[in-house]
């Protein structure tokens, strides 16, 4: 079954250039059968709420047929629906009453490596060494008298070396787990195969992709060493999904991949789209990504990254910026997702943290571009640090002892116990365990209570969809000269101008030239704004 394309929304082609996008973790949103998991028909039934919030698109996380090594990011069939999450049918139904909602979809795609339980490699270590199956996978012999030692000394994201030994003594790359075998995106069967992914999706009506490790499909000619040293490689390549420039990441040749997938985008009504998360170097080599023959977006991580100072975020945001005027492109900044902690915590946690990432959520909506919102954030919840070890999931968890498991506890929707309304009306179960705190932190309890942070992302998201100095061809960030540790820029159309102030110093500060906000993420007594607070005032 195919979506017909009558059913999106607005025909808008450049909706994503100030789209509020919100990233689902399919396995964490909403379980509709009882089985502690959530699925795509339990997404169906939310989509009212994701409506009422004010988000123009969800992200899906990988929902295909997989073993679940790493949380579906290890993909077996990349045309079908894990049996954990539902069906086909369940995608094309949740996708064409999403579209009646007026809300987009955007699907993760996972270019880089497939499962290893993908019939392409099952088939390539059946055929052994030189064999056309193996060619497209990374498999080298090894180094040493027998072949004993890796092919070069390339580390696993997930810690340890990225390369496993088979049976006949040959070696194959992963960058991330064994249970994740890297690509050879120069075989063009590897291309082909993947232009048909993005129009078999296309075909049923999805909106854009989510591109996962959009820097690392190509790999150095030759497959060289890094270098690294022993002192160095406990940085683990500087981050998570490296920030160096590195053989396997970030590579030239990576860009002609985009080229040719631009035009299939392109042959689609609607503006279909494709945002990458990729790393790079610096922010002009990130903003190669971007551009009307390569890709609509890249993250702003380096947003996500900054420290709680006027001076980082600061310095971010004019770089972004500088960046999108030279390629035309619009900004995607982002403060949580599924990889990172959640802010609450990375700002401090309990009250402190989650004054901060009230502030930092009203900055980022204020700013021209889209943002892209992780799951729960509207609710305030931090990263949840006391998970039991034999709970854990994560699969660098088992390499590194480092662990991602406590962004992606299941959110509280109601109730007094756990699991919080995460699935239906009796069920126990859950994946993952919620604390006790978070009864507080539900959707009932937040919805209509004045100064919860559910309410105030709805008025945020309201108020930037209608005002016309939020609007996406609105004027450019004019910064205001404020006191040290204070932001202020404004926005502006016509004769109206709103402006954002946040005060991340360390006392409370006057804002009575502004007159009363249109929305804060603190109450203002005496138009004194708190500390770790941020507010829009509004003027004709």
């Amino acid at each position: 079954m195919t979506v017909s394309t009558t059913t999106l929304p607005r025909a808008d082609d450049d909706w994503w250039r100030s789209a509020v996008v919100y990233q689902v973790y399919v396995r964490s949103f909403a379980d509709s059968n009882g089985d502690g998991v959530g699925d795509l028909e339990g997404i169906r039934e939310r989509l009212p709420y994701l409506r009422d919030l004010g988000v123009d698109a969800l992200w899906l996380t990988p929902f295909y047929t997989s073993p679940m090594v790493d949380g579906g990011y290890d993909v077996a069939d990349y045309r079908d629906v894990d049996e954990m999450f539902g069906t086909l049918a369940d995608f094309d139904a949740m996708t064409t009453d999403a579209h009646a909602l007026g809300l987009r979809i955007i699907v993760d795609l996972v270019p880089n490596h497939t499962s290893s339980a993908h019939r392409w490699f099952v088939d390539a270590l059946a055929a052994g060494p030189g064999s056309p199956e193996r060619a497209r996978y990374l498999f080298a012999d090894g180094k040493g008298a027998h072949g004993e030692l890796p092919p070069n000394d390339w580390e696993s994201i997930f810690g340890g070396p990225a390369w496993t030994r088979v049976a006949d003594g040959q070696w194959y790359l992963h960058l991330f787990d064994p249970a994740q075998p890297d690509l050879n995106w120069r075989h063009p069967e590897v291309r082909a195969e993947f232009e048909d992914v993005l129009r078999f999706w296309l075909d049923r009506g999805v909106d854009g992709f989510r591109v996962d490790v959009a820097h690392g499909m190509i790999k150095a000619e030759g497959l060289p060493d890094v270098g690294f040293s022993t002192a160095t490689t406990g940085q683990r390549q500087v981050d998570l999904l490296g920030r160096a420039r590195l053989p396997y990441f970030d590579q030239d040749e990576v860009h002609e991949i985009y080229r040719a997938w631009r035009p299939i985008l392109d042959s689609y009504p609607g503006g279909r789209m494709a945002v990458a998360e990729a790393w790079a170097e610096t922010p002009q080599r990130l903003a190669r990504y971007i551009g009307p023959d390569e890709l609509h977006q890249a993250f702003s991580f380096d947003f996500l990254d900054a420290t709680w100072s006027a001076d980082s975020f600061r310095k971010v945001i004019d770089t972004a910026l500088a960046e999108a005027t030279v390629v035309g492109g619009p900004t995607t900044w982002v403060l949580s997702n599924h990889d990172k902690q959640r802010h609450v915590t990375r700002y401090g946690d309990g009250p402190d943290g989650l004054r901060r990432a009230r502030a930092a959520s009203l900055l980022m909506l204020a700013l021209p571009g889209s943002a892209y919102l992780y799951q729960g954030e509207e609710l305030g919840l931090p990263e949840v640090l006391d998970l039991p070890d034999e709970l854990r999931q994560d699969p660098a968890f088992l390499r590194t002892g480092e662990s991602r498991d406590g962004c992606r506890v299941p959110i509280p929707w109601s109730g007094e116990l756990a699991p919080y309304g995460f699935g239906p009306a009796g069920s126990e179960l859950s994946w993952l365990p919620a604390p006790a705190t978070w009864r507080a932190l539900s959707v009932d309890t937040q919805a209509g209570t004045p100064g919860s942070t559910l309410e105030l992302y709805r008025a945020a998201l309201r108020i930037r969809r209608e005002h016309p100095a939020l609007a996406a061809d609105a004027g450019e960030v004019t910064w205001s000269q404020t006191e040290p540790g204070v932001l202020a820029f404004s926005r502006s159309a016509g004769d109206t101008v709103l402006t954002c102030v946040v005060n991340l110093s360390a006392a409370p500060v006057a804002v009575d030239g502004y007159g009363p906000p249109v929305v804060a993420s603190a109450p203002l007594t005496d138009q004194l704004l708190p500390v770790d607070a941020a507010a829009w005032f509004e003027r004709r």
